[in-house]
């Protein structure tokens, strides 16, 4: 058996992005309450993967020696 190989076309950072605007648009189309603010949760979630992918790849992260 072997694993299926994807090829990433964006970064990691795209598309965690991408899919907190994907669920924040759907939250919008929701009444107020629990479903929505689940997606509102995951949202962040993925801004804050987003966010602490950029941090850990910046250049100004350095190894403690």
């Amino acid at each position: 058996m072997q694993r299926r190989r994807v090829k990433q076309t964006l970064s990691l950072e795209e598309r965690l992005s991408e899919e907190a605007k994907r669920l924040r648009e759907k939250a919008r189309s929701l009444p107020p309450g629990a479903d929505r603010e689940a997606l509102l949760r995951k949202a962040r979630q993925a801004d804050t993967g987003s966010h602490l992918s950029e941090w850990l790849q910046s250049p100004g992260l350095r190894p403690p020696e």
